[in-house]
């Protein structure tokens, strides 16, 4: 006959862990992950609204140049703050409401948009190059001048403060780094061009 061996009691109860000897592991565990969920869920939040800035900005860009293509003074006004406080702004606001290179019926397409100031982490000021048509028109390219304030984690407030009259199709609008100079000329010897002469 095989041989067997009696378990003892004892010896049973050491290799079966009990349940109040496994609570605090799992309750460890369950309060882990809730952290951990709460967190992604914080900074997933935080991360969707700092990034919805750069929609604000291009959504009131597009309202200033709307205005601007219609001539219309009172909207461009609005579009821009601070504005109606200084003369020398509705001044040429008024200016360029009435530049027939800007006036054109039509739906106003925004070709390029270029921010200095964008992802910004806690705010800034700076001009943001746009260049804007209506099908079938030439495009116009123009200098917004815009103000951020607040910080990533309360919130950026995107605030435009003046418009440029039209510049040509390859003007800009703030003076390039040195880093962007030595990139272009790179990016040209690359595509087989000559350099061009470096404008700063």
């Amino acid at each position: 006959m095989g041989r067997w061996r009696r378990t003892s009691g004892a010896s049973r109860r050491r290799e079966t862990p009990t349940s109040f000897q496994d609570g605090p592991l799992v309750l460890k565990r369950v309060v882990l992950i809730a952290v951990a969920v709460v967190l992604f869920l914080g900074i997933s939040g935080l991360l969707a609204g700092f990034l919805s800035t750069e929609n604000v900005e291009r959504d009131d860009d597009l309202a200033l140049v709307q205005a601007e293509a219609r001539g219309d003074v009172a909207g461009m006004l609005d579009a821009l703050s601070g504005c109606r406080a200084s003369r020398s702004c509705v001044a040429a606001v008024k200016r360029d409401a009435s530049d027939p290179h800007v006036l054109r019926a039509g739906s106003v397409k925004i070709l390029q948009l270029e921010s200095k100031t964008a992802y910004s982490l806690f705010g800034a000021t700076g001009k943001t190059r746009l260049a804007w048509t209506v099908i079938g028109k030439l495009p116009v390219v123009q200098c917004v001048d815009v103000r951020r304030t607040g910080n990533f984690f309360e919130g950026i407030d995107v605030k435009l403060v003046g418009l440029s009259a039209p510049i040509g199709n390859e003007g800009i609008c703030s003076k390039r780094t040195q880093i962007e100079l030595e990139e272009e000329e790179n990016t040209a010897v690359e595509q087989g061009h000559s350099p061009k002469a470096r404008v700063p």
